[in-house]
Protein backbone atom coordinates (compact mmCIF):
# COMPACT_ATOMS: atom_id res chain seq x y z
CA UNK A 1 0.00 0.00 0.00
CA UNK A 2 1.46 3.35 -0.98
CA UNK A 3 1.33 6.28 1.53
CA UNK A 4 1.19 9.73 0.07
CA UNK A 5 3.38 12.18 1.95
CA UNK A 6 1.98 15.71 2.51
CA UNK A 7 3.41 18.32 0.34
CA UNK A 8 5.46 21.17 1.70
CA UNK A 9 2.51 23.55 1.23
CA UNK A 10 0.21 21.24 3.29
CA UNK A 11 2.76 21.04 6.13
CA UNK A 12 3.04 24.79 6.30
CA UNK A 13 -0.79 25.13 6.45
CA UNK A 14 -1.07 22.52 9.24
CA UNK A 15 1.56 24.25 11.36
CA UNK A 16 -0.17 27.59 10.87
CA UNK A 17 -3.53 26.13 11.99
CA UNK A 18 -1.97 24.66 15.15
CA UNK A 19 -0.35 27.98 16.02
CA UNK A 20 -3.62 29.86 15.64
CA UNK A 21 -5.47 27.31 17.81
CA UNK A 22 -2.81 27.51 20.51
CA UNK A 23 -2.96 31.30 20.56
CA UNK A 24 -6.75 31.32 20.77
CA UNK A 25 -6.80 28.83 23.65
CA UNK A 26 -4.27 30.88 25.59
CA UNK A 27 -6.30 34.05 25.09
CA UNK A 28 -9.45 32.31 26.26
CA UNK A 29 -7.79 31.10 29.43
CA UNK A 30 -6.42 34.54 30.32
CA UNK A 31 -8.97 37.03 28.96
CA UNK A 32 -12.18 35.11 29.25
CA UNK A 33 -14.79 33.48 27.13
CA UNK A 34 -18.12 33.51 28.96
CA UNK A 35 -19.23 29.98 28.41
CA UNK A 36 -15.94 28.34 29.04
CA UNK A 37 -14.91 30.46 31.98
CA UNK A 38 -18.23 29.94 33.75
CA UNK A 39 -17.53 26.27 33.74
CA UNK A 40 -13.92 26.79 34.66
CA UNK A 41 -14.62 29.19 37.51
CA UNK A 42 -17.45 27.02 38.80
CA UNK A 43 -15.10 24.11 38.88
CA UNK A 44 -12.57 26.14 40.83
CA UNK A 45 -15.24 27.39 43.31
CA UNK A 46 -16.29 23.87 44.09
CA UNK A 47 -12.89 23.11 45.50
CA UNK A 48 -12.86 23.09 49.34
CA UNK A 49 -11.27 26.10 51.02
CA UNK A 50 -9.54 25.95 54.35
CA UNK A 51 -10.99 28.82 56.50
CA UNK A 52 -11.36 29.28 60.24
CA UNK A 53 -14.83 28.15 61.48
CA UNK A 54 -17.24 30.93 62.55
CA UNK A 55 -17.86 31.45 66.26
CA UNK A 56 -20.40 33.79 67.99
CA UNK A 57 -19.08 36.68 70.05
CA UNK A 58 -20.76 36.54 73.45
CA UNK A 59 -21.72 39.49 75.60
CA UNK A 60 -19.75 39.99 78.82
CA UNK A 61 -21.00 38.01 81.79
CA UNK A 62 -22.73 40.39 84.24
CA UNK A 63 -20.55 41.29 87.19
CA UNK A 64 -23.57 41.19 89.51
CA UNK A 65 -26.52 38.82 89.58
CA UNK A 66 -29.39 39.38 92.07
CA UNK A 67 -29.68 36.79 94.83
CA UNK A 68 -32.36 34.10 94.45
CA UNK A 69 -35.82 35.21 95.50
CA UNK A 70 -37.42 33.42 98.41
CA UNK A 71 -40.89 32.43 99.53
CA UNK A 72 -42.52 35.49 101.12
CA UNK A 73 -45.45 33.57 102.61
CA UNK A 74 -43.99 30.40 104.17
CA UNK A 75 -46.95 29.96 106.52
CA UNK A 76 -49.36 29.58 103.62
CA UNK A 77 -46.97 27.21 101.84
CA UNK A 78 -47.33 24.82 104.77
CA UNK A 79 -51.11 25.16 105.00
CA UNK A 80 -53.95 23.62 103.02
CA UNK A 81 -56.37 26.45 103.82
CA UNK A 82 -56.12 30.24 103.88
CA UNK A 83 -55.47 32.19 107.04
CA UNK A 84 -58.40 34.08 108.62
CA UNK A 85 -58.39 37.72 107.55
CA UNK A 86 -58.90 40.53 110.08
CA UNK A 87 -62.49 40.15 111.24
CA UNK A 88 -63.38 43.79 110.61
CA UNK A 89 -62.56 43.32 106.91
CA UNK A 90 -64.45 40.07 106.38
CA UNK A 91 -66.76 40.84 103.42
CA UNK A 92 -70.48 40.47 103.91
CA UNK A 93 -71.95 37.80 101.65
CA UNK A 94 -73.51 39.23 98.47
CA UNK A 95 -72.68 42.75 99.61
CA UNK A 96 -72.91 44.00 96.02
CA UNK A 97 -76.69 43.57 96.14
CA UNK A 98 -76.87 46.16 98.90
CA UNK A 99 -75.51 48.64 96.38
CA UNK A 100 -78.09 47.79 93.71
CA UNK A 101 -75.55 46.03 91.51
CA UNK A 102 -76.86 43.25 89.26
CA UNK A 103 -73.67 41.20 89.49
CA UNK A 104 -70.59 41.04 91.69
CA UNK A 105 -67.80 43.02 90.00
CA UNK A 106 -64.65 41.07 89.15
CA UNK A 107 -61.20 42.39 90.02
CA UNK A 108 -58.58 41.53 87.38
CA UNK A 109 -54.93 41.43 88.39
CA UNK A 110 -52.65 40.75 85.44
CA UNK A 111 -49.48 38.72 85.94
CA UNK A 112 -46.50 38.40 83.62
CA UNK A 113 -43.49 37.96 85.93
CA UNK A 114 -42.31 38.22 89.56
CA UNK A 115 -44.43 35.86 91.66
CA UNK A 116 -43.64 37.42 95.09
CA UNK A 117 -44.93 40.82 93.92
CA UNK A 118 -48.14 39.28 92.56
CA UNK A 119 -48.75 37.24 95.70
CA UNK A 120 -48.37 40.33 97.86
CA UNK A 121 -50.96 42.21 95.80
CA UNK A 122 -53.47 39.37 95.99
CA UNK A 123 -53.05 38.84 99.73
CA UNK A 124 -53.27 42.56 100.44
CA UNK A 125 -56.57 42.88 98.56
CA UNK A 126 -57.98 39.86 100.39
CA UNK A 127 -56.94 41.10 103.82
CA UNK A 128 -58.32 44.56 102.95
CA UNK A 129 -61.75 42.97 102.49
CA UNK A 130 -62.00 42.06 98.79
CA UNK A 131 -63.77 38.69 98.41
CA UNK A 132 -61.26 36.14 97.14
CA UNK A 133 -63.80 34.56 94.81
CA UNK A 134 -64.22 37.90 93.01
CA UNK A 135 -60.48 38.23 92.29
CA UNK A 136 -59.24 36.96 88.93
CA UNK A 137 -55.50 36.56 88.45
CA UNK A 138 -54.92 36.75 84.70
CA UNK A 139 -51.84 34.69 83.91
CA UNK A 140 -50.21 36.49 81.00
CA UNK A 141 -46.96 34.53 80.68
CA UNK A 142 -47.12 32.68 77.37
CA UNK A 143 -45.94 29.44 79.00
CA UNK A 144 -49.18 27.62 78.16
CA UNK A 145 -49.80 24.87 80.77
CA UNK A 146 -46.34 24.89 82.36
CA UNK A 147 -47.53 26.65 85.54
CA UNK A 148 -50.69 24.58 85.73
CA UNK A 149 -48.47 21.49 85.77
CA UNK A 150 -46.02 23.02 88.24
CA UNK A 151 -43.12 22.79 85.80
CA UNK A 152 -41.49 26.16 86.47
CA UNK A 153 -39.15 26.77 89.40
CA UNK A 154 -39.42 29.71 91.79
CA UNK A 155 -36.47 31.45 90.13
CA UNK A 156 -38.17 31.42 86.73
CA UNK A 157 -39.61 34.91 86.01
CA UNK A 158 -42.81 33.34 84.66
CA UNK A 159 -43.36 31.12 87.72
CA UNK A 160 -46.92 31.30 89.06
CA UNK A 161 -48.04 28.98 91.86
CA UNK A 162 -51.55 27.84 90.93
CA UNK A 163 -51.83 25.73 94.08
CA UNK A 164 -51.22 28.72 96.35
CA UNK A 165 -53.73 30.88 94.49
CA UNK A 166 -56.37 28.17 94.70
CA UNK A 167 -55.68 27.84 98.42
CA UNK A 168 -56.39 31.55 98.76
CA UNK A 169 -59.65 31.03 96.87
CA UNK A 170 -58.97 33.29 93.89
CA UNK A 171 -59.69 32.50 90.25
CA UNK A 172 -57.09 32.03 87.50
CA UNK A 173 -57.61 32.92 83.85
CA UNK A 174 -54.88 32.25 81.29
CA UNK A 175 -54.18 34.25 78.16
CA UNK A 176 -53.48 32.18 75.03
CA UNK A 177 -50.05 33.81 74.60
CA UNK A 178 -47.92 36.56 76.09
CA UNK A 179 -49.80 39.83 75.55
CA UNK A 180 -48.58 43.40 75.69
CA UNK A 181 -50.17 45.82 78.16
CA UNK A 182 -52.59 47.18 75.56
CA UNK A 183 -53.49 43.68 74.38
CA UNK A 184 -54.10 42.60 77.98
CA UNK A 185 -56.48 45.50 78.48
CA UNK A 186 -58.45 44.42 75.42
CA UNK A 187 -58.40 40.87 76.79
CA UNK A 188 -60.11 42.16 79.94
CA UNK A 189 -62.73 43.74 77.71
CA UNK A 190 -63.26 40.43 75.90
CA UNK A 191 -63.94 38.72 79.23
CA UNK A 192 -66.88 41.03 79.86
CA UNK A 193 -68.57 39.63 76.75
CA UNK A 194 -68.01 35.97 77.63
CA UNK A 195 -69.04 36.44 81.28
CA UNK A 196 -71.72 39.14 80.85
CA UNK A 197 -69.92 41.54 83.19
CA UNK A 198 -71.32 45.10 82.81
CA UNK A 199 -68.33 46.57 84.70
CA UNK A 200 -65.06 45.48 86.24
CA UNK A 201 -62.13 46.57 88.37
CA UNK A 202 -58.54 45.96 87.43
CA UNK A 203 -55.31 46.45 89.32
CA UNK A 204 -51.62 46.47 88.65
CA UNK A 205 -49.78 43.64 90.38
CA UNK A 206 -47.06 45.88 91.86
CA UNK A 207 -49.27 47.38 94.56
CA UNK A 208 -50.00 46.90 98.24
CA UNK A 209 -53.63 47.55 99.21
CA UNK A 210 -54.92 48.59 102.63
CA UNK A 211 -58.30 49.75 103.94
CA UNK A 212 -58.79 52.98 105.88
CA UNK A 213 -58.64 51.12 109.17
CA UNK A 214 -57.54 54.18 111.12
CA UNK A 215 -60.27 56.32 109.59
CA UNK A 216 -60.16 58.77 106.71
CA UNK A 217 -62.15 61.98 106.33
CA UNK A 218 -65.74 60.85 107.02
CA UNK A 219 -64.88 57.13 107.23
CA UNK A 220 -64.92 55.76 110.79
CA UNK A 221 -62.10 53.64 112.22
CA UNK A 222 -62.18 49.87 111.96
CA UNK A 223 -63.89 49.30 115.32
CA UNK A 224 -66.39 52.13 115.01
CA UNK A 225 -69.93 52.03 113.69
CA UNK A 226 -70.11 52.62 109.96
CA UNK A 227 -66.56 51.47 109.14
CA UNK A 228 -66.18 50.47 105.47
CA UNK A 229 -63.45 48.33 103.98
CA UNK A 230 -61.69 48.97 100.68
CA UNK A 231 -64.11 46.61 98.94
CA UNK A 232 -67.17 48.29 100.43
CA UNK A 233 -66.03 51.74 99.36
CA UNK A 234 -65.23 50.42 95.88
CA UNK A 235 -68.80 49.12 95.56
CA UNK A 236 -70.08 52.48 96.75
CA UNK A 237 -68.03 54.26 94.07
CA UNK A 238 -69.44 51.91 91.43
CA UNK A 239 -73.00 52.56 92.58
CA UNK A 240 -72.47 56.33 92.46
CA UNK A 241 -70.99 56.16 88.96
CA UNK A 242 -73.91 54.11 87.64
CA UNK A 243 -76.57 56.24 89.30
CA UNK A 244 -75.14 59.72 88.83
CA UNK A 245 -73.16 59.71 85.59
CA UNK A 246 -74.60 58.24 82.36
CA UNK A 247 -71.26 58.84 80.59
CA UNK A 248 -68.97 57.39 83.23
CA UNK A 249 -65.93 55.74 81.70
CA UNK A 250 -63.31 55.15 84.40
CA UNK A 251 -62.95 55.73 88.10
CA UNK A 252 -59.34 55.97 89.26
CA UNK A 253 -58.24 54.85 92.73
CA UNK A 254 -54.63 56.14 92.88
CA UNK A 255 -54.65 56.60 89.11
CA UNK A 256 -54.86 53.19 87.43
CA UNK A 257 -53.13 51.25 90.17
CA UNK A 258 -56.73 50.32 90.87
CA UNK A 259 -59.36 51.33 88.33
CA UNK A 260 -63.07 50.78 87.69
CA UNK A 261 -64.06 50.42 84.03
CA UNK A 262 -67.28 50.79 82.05
CA UNK A 263 -66.90 48.39 79.07
CA UNK A 264 -69.35 50.46 77.00
CA UNK A 265 -66.91 53.36 77.06
CA UNK A 266 -64.01 51.20 75.92
CA UNK A 267 -66.09 49.74 73.13
CA UNK A 268 -67.21 53.18 71.97
CA UNK A 269 -63.63 54.33 71.31
CA UNK A 270 -62.46 51.05 69.79
CA UNK A 271 -60.57 49.66 72.75
CA UNK A 272 -56.88 50.07 73.43
CA UNK A 273 -54.56 50.67 70.48
CA UNK A 274 -52.41 47.54 70.39
CA UNK A 275 -49.95 49.24 68.04
CA UNK A 276 -48.94 51.31 71.09
CA UNK A 277 -48.27 48.32 73.33
CA UNK A 278 -46.80 49.78 76.54
CA UNK A 279 -45.98 53.21 77.91
CA UNK A 280 -47.95 56.20 76.58
CA UNK A 281 -50.74 53.86 75.45
CA UNK A 282 -52.74 55.11 78.44
CA UNK A 283 -52.40 58.67 77.13
CA UNK A 284 -53.82 57.51 73.82
CA UNK A 285 -56.70 55.60 75.38
CA UNK A 286 -57.69 58.13 78.00
CA UNK A 287 -57.49 60.99 75.50
CA UNK A 288 -59.83 59.19 73.13
CA UNK A 289 -62.27 58.56 75.98
CA UNK A 290 -62.24 62.26 76.83
CA UNK A 291 -62.71 63.20 73.19
CA UNK A 292 -65.87 61.08 73.19
CA UNK A 293 -67.10 62.73 76.41
CA UNK A 294 -66.64 59.74 78.71
CA UNK A 295 -65.75 60.85 82.24
CA UNK A 296 -62.64 59.79 84.12
CA UNK A 297 -62.71 60.80 87.76
CA UNK A 298 -60.81 60.11 90.95
CA UNK A 299 -62.45 58.06 93.66
CA UNK A 300 -61.41 56.93 97.12
CA UNK A 301 -61.68 53.43 98.48
CA UNK A 302 -58.45 52.64 100.27
CA UNK A 303 -54.70 53.04 100.33
CA UNK A 304 -53.26 51.65 97.08
CA UNK A 305 -49.48 51.96 97.26
CA UNK A 306 -47.20 51.62 94.24
CA UNK A 307 -44.35 49.28 95.29
CA UNK A 308 -41.38 47.39 93.86
CA UNK A 309 -40.57 45.37 96.97
CA UNK A 310 -42.33 42.76 99.07
CA UNK A 311 -42.95 42.29 102.75
CA UNK A 312 -40.60 39.67 104.15
CA UNK A 313 -43.58 37.75 105.48
CA UNK A 314 -47.08 38.35 104.13
CA UNK A 315 -48.49 36.99 107.38
CA UNK A 316 -48.06 40.57 108.61
CA UNK A 317 -51.10 41.50 106.52
CA UNK A 318 -53.17 39.12 108.66
CA UNK A 319 -51.99 41.02 111.79
CA UNK A 320 -50.46 37.90 113.32
CA UNK A 321 -48.40 38.37 116.45
CA UNK A 322 -44.62 38.09 116.36
CA UNK A 323 -44.47 38.83 112.61
CA UNK A 324 -42.08 41.67 111.91
CA UNK A 325 -43.18 44.20 109.30
CA UNK A 326 -40.14 44.54 107.03
CA UNK A 327 -39.62 44.45 103.29
CA UNK A 328 -37.08 43.07 100.81
CA UNK A 329 -36.18 44.13 97.29
CA UNK A 330 -36.46 41.09 94.97
CA UNK A 331 -33.86 42.73 92.74
CA UNK A 332 -31.53 44.63 95.09
CA UNK A 333 -28.85 46.93 93.69
CA UNK A 334 -25.29 45.72 93.29
CA UNK A 335 -23.13 46.16 96.41
CA UNK A 336 -21.59 49.59 96.49
CA UNK A 337 -17.86 49.99 96.08
CA UNK A 338 -15.83 51.54 98.90
CA UNK A 339 -15.65 54.98 97.25
CA UNK A 340 -19.41 55.01 96.77
CA UNK A 341 -20.07 53.96 100.37
CA UNK A 342 -18.20 57.01 101.65
CA UNK A 343 -20.62 59.24 99.78
CA UNK A 344 -23.77 57.28 100.51
CA UNK A 345 -26.38 58.90 102.71
CA UNK A 346 -29.59 57.65 104.24
CA UNK A 347 -30.58 54.36 105.81
CA UNK A 348 -28.39 51.35 106.54
CA UNK A 349 -27.34 48.90 103.84
CA UNK A 350 -27.55 49.87 100.22
CA UNK A 351 -30.98 51.48 100.37
CA UNK A 352 -30.95 55.22 99.94
CA UNK A 353 -34.04 56.88 101.34
CA UNK A 354 -35.40 60.25 100.39
CA UNK A 355 -37.05 62.79 102.64
CA UNK A 356 -40.47 61.65 103.82
CA UNK A 357 -42.18 64.24 101.65
CA UNK A 358 -40.00 63.91 98.55
CA UNK A 359 -42.13 61.45 96.66
CA UNK A 360 -45.55 62.85 97.37
CA UNK A 361 -47.39 64.08 94.31
CA UNK A 362 -50.12 66.71 94.13
CA UNK A 363 -53.69 65.42 94.04
CA UNK A 364 -55.78 65.62 90.86
CA UNK A 365 -53.46 68.08 89.09
CA UNK A 366 -51.80 65.25 87.14
CA UNK A 367 -54.92 63.43 86.04
CA UNK A 368 -54.09 61.56 82.86
CA UNK A 369 -50.41 61.13 83.78
CA UNK A 370 -49.35 57.63 84.72
CA UNK A 371 -46.71 59.05 87.03
CA UNK A 372 -49.34 60.40 89.42
CA UNK A 373 -49.67 58.13 92.40
CA UNK A 374 -52.36 59.37 94.81
CA UNK A 375 -51.50 57.36 97.92
CA UNK A 376 -53.04 58.21 101.28
CA UNK A 377 -50.57 58.38 104.12
CA UNK A 378 -51.49 61.17 106.47
CA UNK A 379 -49.16 62.50 109.13
CA UNK A 380 -47.38 59.34 110.24
CA UNK A 381 -45.18 61.04 112.81
CA UNK A 382 -48.15 62.56 114.61
CA UNK A 383 -49.89 59.20 114.66
CA UNK A 384 -46.89 57.46 116.18
CA UNK A 385 -47.17 59.63 119.28
CA UNK A 386 -50.68 58.25 119.86
CA UNK A 387 -49.83 54.58 119.39
CA UNK A 388 -49.39 53.90 123.09
CA UNK A 389 -53.01 54.87 123.65
CA UNK A 390 -54.35 52.78 120.79
CA UNK A 391 -55.15 49.08 120.68
CA UNK A 392 -52.76 46.52 119.23
CA UNK A 393 -54.71 46.11 116.00
CA UNK A 394 -54.40 49.78 115.15
CA UNK A 395 -50.73 49.74 116.10
CA UNK A 396 -50.06 46.85 113.72
CA UNK A 397 -51.99 48.61 110.98
CA UNK A 398 -49.94 51.77 111.38
CA UNK A 399 -46.75 49.77 111.17
CA UNK A 400 -48.02 48.36 107.88
CA UNK A 401 -48.95 51.84 106.69
CA UNK A 402 -45.54 53.24 107.58
CA UNK A 403 -43.79 50.33 105.87
CA UNK A 404 -45.91 50.79 102.75
CA UNK A 405 -44.95 54.46 102.72
CA UNK A 406 -41.27 53.54 102.90
CA UNK A 407 -41.73 50.99 100.11
CA UNK A 408 -43.30 53.69 97.95
CA UNK A 409 -40.38 56.07 98.38
CA UNK A 410 -37.91 53.27 97.78
CA UNK A 411 -39.55 52.50 94.43
CA UNK A 412 -39.56 56.14 93.39
CA UNK A 413 -35.90 56.63 94.26
CA UNK A 414 -32.96 56.76 91.88
CA UNK A 415 -33.00 53.22 90.49
CA UNK A 416 -36.19 53.30 88.45
CA UNK A 417 -39.70 52.03 89.08
CA UNK A 418 -39.54 48.67 87.31
CA UNK A 419 -36.42 47.04 88.72
CA UNK A 420 -38.63 44.39 90.32
CA UNK A 421 -39.41 42.96 86.88
CA UNK A 422 -35.88 41.60 86.40
CA UNK A 423 -35.19 40.07 89.81
CA UNK A 424 -35.65 36.45 88.75
CA UNK A 425 -32.91 35.15 86.41
CA UNK A 426 -33.47 31.38 86.50
CA UNK A 427 -35.50 28.82 84.60
CA UNK A 428 -32.99 27.81 81.94
CA UNK A 429 -33.92 24.42 80.51
CA UNK A 430 -37.55 24.66 81.69
CA UNK A 431 -40.54 24.75 79.31
CA UNK A 432 -40.92 28.00 77.34
CA UNK A 433 -37.72 29.41 78.82
CA UNK A 434 -36.90 32.98 77.79
CA UNK A 435 -33.77 34.82 78.83
CA UNK A 436 -34.81 37.37 81.49
CA UNK A 437 -32.48 40.13 80.34
CA UNK A 438 -33.48 39.49 76.74
CA UNK A 439 -37.16 39.80 77.62
CA UNK A 440 -36.57 43.13 79.36
CA UNK A 441 -34.61 44.46 76.39
CA UNK A 442 -37.21 43.23 73.90
CA UNK A 443 -39.98 45.01 75.81
CA UNK A 444 -37.93 48.21 75.88
CA UNK A 445 -37.50 48.06 72.11
CA UNK A 446 -41.20 47.35 71.61
CA UNK A 447 -42.05 50.24 73.92
CA UNK A 448 -39.93 52.68 71.95
CA UNK A 449 -41.54 51.57 68.71
CA UNK A 450 -44.97 52.15 70.27
CA UNK A 451 -43.99 55.67 71.26
CA UNK A 452 -43.09 56.42 67.65
CA UNK A 453 -46.46 55.02 66.53
CA UNK A 454 -48.14 57.38 69.01
CA UNK A 455 -46.22 60.37 67.65
CA UNK A 456 -47.14 59.58 64.06
CA UNK A 457 -50.75 58.76 64.92
CA UNK A 458 -51.39 62.11 66.58
CA UNK A 459 -48.66 64.35 65.17
CA UNK A 460 -47.87 65.19 68.79
CA UNK A 461 -45.24 63.86 71.17
CA UNK A 462 -46.76 64.51 74.58
CA UNK A 463 -49.74 63.23 76.52
CA UNK A 464 -51.78 66.46 76.29
CA UNK A 465 -53.50 65.66 73.00
CA UNK A 466 -56.58 67.77 73.67
CA UNK A 467 -55.33 70.72 75.71
CA UNK A 468 -51.84 70.89 74.27
CA UNK A 469 -52.58 70.10 70.62
CA UNK A 470 -56.32 70.75 70.19
CA UNK A 471 -56.86 67.31 68.68
CA UNK A 472 -60.20 65.57 68.21
CA UNK A 473 -61.17 61.91 67.98
CA UNK A 474 -61.34 62.04 64.17
CA UNK A 475 -57.80 63.45 63.86
CA UNK A 476 -56.07 60.09 64.24
CA UNK A 477 -53.43 59.50 61.55
CA UNK A 478 -54.45 62.52 59.41
CA UNK A 479 -52.46 65.38 60.98
CA UNK A 480 -48.92 66.58 60.38
CA UNK A 481 -46.47 66.62 63.27
CA UNK A 482 -46.43 69.81 65.34
CA UNK A 483 -42.77 69.89 66.27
Amino acid sequence: MLVTMPSQRQLVGLLASLSIASFFLTAVMHRGAPGFLNFYDGHKASQPETKEPKHPIYKPIPEYVPPPIRDNFPLLSRSSKPLPIPEWNVPQKNLYKKYDLPIAPPLFIGFSRSWPILLQAVVSYITAGWPADQIYVVENTGVQQANTRGQLSLQNPFHLNHTTLKTLGVNIIQTPTLLSFAQLQNFYLSLTYSHNWPYYFWSHMDVLALSYEDGHETTPKYKEEGYKSLYTLALQALQEARNEDPRWGIRFFAYDHLALVNPEAYEDVGGWDTMIPYYITDCDMHSRLGMRNWTMKDAKAGIITDVSTTLDDLAALYRLENVETKFTDPNPPAPEKEDSKKNARGSSGNVRRRDATAGRLPPSTMLGKRERVAVYRGDLEARESDEQREDENLTRFRKLLKTADTMFHYKHGNRGRNTWQTGQRGGEGEPFYYNAAGLAEAIELTTENGKEVYRRKWGHRDCDLRQGAGLNFEDQWIVEKDW
